[in-house]
């Protein structure tokens, strides 16, 4: 992969939970494929961050390779970024390892996201749950990231990251690059269709509150048709029509029309013509991706040619990282 110099670096990494819901493409995987053009750009799917949870073999096996296929499927073109599994990168853990050392118990304990988790799966508050976030301090500094692109619930993962390289550097001399957060405009904030204040989530115990990517048609449009709204019947963005201004965000990622030209299309008609649109709108969005799922998952011969040219890229470049700190403490090379 011959990338200009200038370009600067975003890393990113998805957990391969399965399924892919329709926030997680419109508010950041979209981005991505974007992001290709412009940036050295290195993906992974964060299958070492997925066992803080405890995990059924087979499954995860599959979800692993499923995730790989979808994001190929949304547009992740690997000739043109680094696409791996961030397990076949060895290099991750043993950085992980280091970095725990120069990260505080104290920072480790304010993290919101492992007092959430720790809640929700109170029987296994493992030290990995723990320490995951030096895990991802040292998936984005082996590449010597420039940027990150970072949902709300992972900014305070990010300002760790950047806490323990200006730590390490100050100790050692300049090693790691401190990444930025990358903020995009374009980014669809997609809230849940049955609680519109919350985020779509598909943690959510509500099936109807989600729409997949891989999702059949009838599925979309039965969830869209469930969808809440209010008693006002006027299909326009207004204060307490957290709703309706929820499909018409969605309506207008996948269309590029704007909220008022939404509302003049639709003016006049009721909730239930608006709703049968946004899912067919949806629906037409998400079939050429699920052309392409269906190709790749079917073809694993190319999934392993795929993330295996990757990861081995991804270990050259990441092992001079870890090469450049392993150095500075002090340890023996090889």
């Amino acid at each position: 992969m011959d990338t200009p110099e200038k370009k600067k670096v975003i890393f990113s990494a998805i957990q391969p939970s399965g399924t892919i819901t329709l926030g997680n493409y419109l508010g950041a995987l979209r981005n991505w494929v974007k992001l290709q053009d412009n940036y050295n750009c290195i993906f992974a799917v964060a299958d070492l961050h997925a066992i803080t949870v405890r995990q059924e073999p087979k499954t995860f096996r599959q979800n692993i390779l499923n995730a790989y296929a979808l994001l190929l499927a949304c547009g992740i073109d690997t000739e043109k970024s680094l696409f791996f599994i961030q397990s076949h990168v060895h290099t991750h853990a043993e950085l992980a390892w280091v970095l725990n050392c120069y990260t505080q118990f104290g920072e480790l304990s304010r993290m919101t996201q492992f007092k959430d988790k720790s809640a929700k799966h109170a029987d296994n508050v493992n030290a990995g749950l723990f320490a995951y976030p030096s895990l991802m301090a040292a998936d984005i500094l082996l590449y010597q990231s420039d940027m990150v692109p970072v949902g709300a619930d992972q900014k305070q993962h990010l300002e760790l990251a950047r806490n323990i390289a200006e730590r390490f550097n100050g100790i050692y001399g300049n090693t790691f690059k401190v990444p930025e957060p990358y903020i995009s405009t374009v980014g669809a904030r997609v809230m849940s269709l049955q609680e519109p204040t919350k985020k779509m989530s598909k943690s959510d115990e509500n099936v109807n509150a989600w729409v997949a990517v891989l999702d059949k048609p009838d599925t979309i449009m039965k969830k869209f048709k469930r969808a809440v709204t209010d008693s006002e019947a006027v299909v326009k963005v207004g204060e307490g029509k957290d709703g309706i201004n929820n499909l018409i965000g969605i309506m207008s990622a996948v269309t590029g029309k704007t909220a008022d030209e939404i509302a003049i299309e639709f003016e006049g008609k009721g909730y239930g013509d608006f709703k049968t649109a946004v899912a067919e709108a949806v629906i037409e969005e998400v079939k050429p991706i699920q052309a392409r799922f269906d190709e790749y998952i079917n073809n694993k011969d190319y999934l392993v040619e795929q993330y295996r040219k990757s990861a081995e890229i991804a270990e050259k470049i990441s092992q001079r990282t870890l090469d450049k700190a392993m150095k500075k403490i002090g340890f023996i090379a090889k």
